[in-house]
């Protein structure tokens, strides 16, 4: 049965790394980015850079070259019902901001199946945690309100392990990959609206790319999980490595904010371990230390959170807080993670007081 998925992607610029993925594997993607981003995109396509075992340099990818349509567009006037499947891969701070409100709450209404590729898990899917108490966990959102109208059923989360940047040199339709390991999601709580998951993991896993000298197979693929705890394993990892980039003078690269000190990385890594596996998680589901420091020494810039909070925002997610809050629910403390929190709170305080 040959499926064409209709999917909805709020966010251009880690979402056409998703986007470019799924428009590959013959699906049709829209993407809702800002007017300069989509003009750019429908013009001269999204294009993805990304390294390939075995091959010197990057291939591009260009979405005006796939079997699947890629287009770009604005908020206004995009009908979340039109969509199989709705994909969150935005910051969380931004699902505030005018226009991306009431597409979120559009989508809500629609009950169509939402999977979030953000780094901060959104609220309805800490509902489908067992043994967290969500109110507790609403003031670590920029504005939690959003997330009201979610049903925690229609809602998933997808681990975002490929790290991507926009090289500040090249028009905003490019995004480059860094380290392309996968996409882990969590199954929804339906079997139907699973099928789209596992139906789309099936189409990325058997497509091709033509790179000019015959197909060659592309690496980030999209692997689909039925324990809720899988997409919790980017935990570890940001608290070991991207909050602790984030020092009291400045930023550091998240290579330098886990090998500098590799044994106090790793006491916070196994701590957000335990904290999962107390959740649930078993250590399968998780990522073992030795494997991620291993990937941190090709991650030689700070974290997004850390170059967005020198750059001078205001609010940053804050999966650091989330964390924090969740363990004193089950009676964990971390005095790295603790301070992680009040510096990252320092910057914001800083951040708020020059912008008033």
């Amino acid at each position: 049965m040959n499926t064409n998925y209709k999917i909805l992607i709020m966010g251009a610029s880690y979402g056409s790394l998703l986007g470019t993925k799924v428009a590959l594997a013959g699906h049709t993607v829209r993407l809702v980015c800002l007017p300069a981003e989509a003009e750019l995109i429908n013009k001269e396509g999204a294009r993805v850079r990304l390294p390939v075992k075995g091959r010197e340099g990057l291939v591009e990818v260009d979405s005006r070259k796939l079997p699947g349509k890629l287009s770009a567009g604005g908020t206004e006037g995009t009908n979340p019902a039109d969509y199989d499947l709705v994909v969150l891969a935005m910051q969380e701070p931004q699902y505030r901001s005018p226009g991306v409100r009431e597409l979120l709450d559009a989508v809500a209404k629609a009950k169509v199946p939402c999977m979030s590729i953000m780094n901060m898990p959104p609220l309805p899917y800490v509902a489908r945690i067992p043994g967290v108490n969500v109110e507790k966990c609403r003031p670590c959102y920029t504005d939690p309100t959003v997330w009201d109208r979610f049903d925690p059923k229609l809602m998933t989360l997808c681990s975002p392990d490929p790290q991507a940047f926009r090289p500040p040199e090249e028009k905003v339709n490019v995004l480059q990959v860094r380290l392309p390991t996968n996409f882990k999601a969590a199954r929804f709580d339906s079997d139907a609206h699973t099928a789209i998951l596992r139906k789309l993991e099936a189409d990325i896993e058997a497509a091709g790319f033509d790179a000019g000298d015959g197909k060659i197979e592309l690496p980030v693929k999209l692997k689909v999980h039925d324990s809720v705890f899988v997409p919790l394993a980017k935990w570890s990892m940001l608290l070991a490595g991207n909050y602790r980039c984030v020092q009291r003078e400045g930023m550091r690269s998240i290579k330098d904010a886990v090998h500098t000190d590799i044994e106090a990385s790793r006491s916070v890594y196994t701590w957000v371990m335990k904290l999962c596996m107390s959740l649930g998680a078993a250590e399968k589901d998780l990522v073992p230390f030795e494997k991620y420091a291993n990937a941190a020494l090709s991650l030689l810039t700070p974290s997004s959170a850390a170059r967005a909070l020198a750059n001078g925002a205001r609010d940053i997610e804050r999966t650091d807080r989330l964390v924090q809050t969740i363990a004193a629910q089950k009676g964990m403390q971390s005095d790295l993670v603790d301070q992680t929190v009040v510096l990252v709170d320092g910057w914001l305080e800083a951040n708020r007081r020059k912008a008033a």
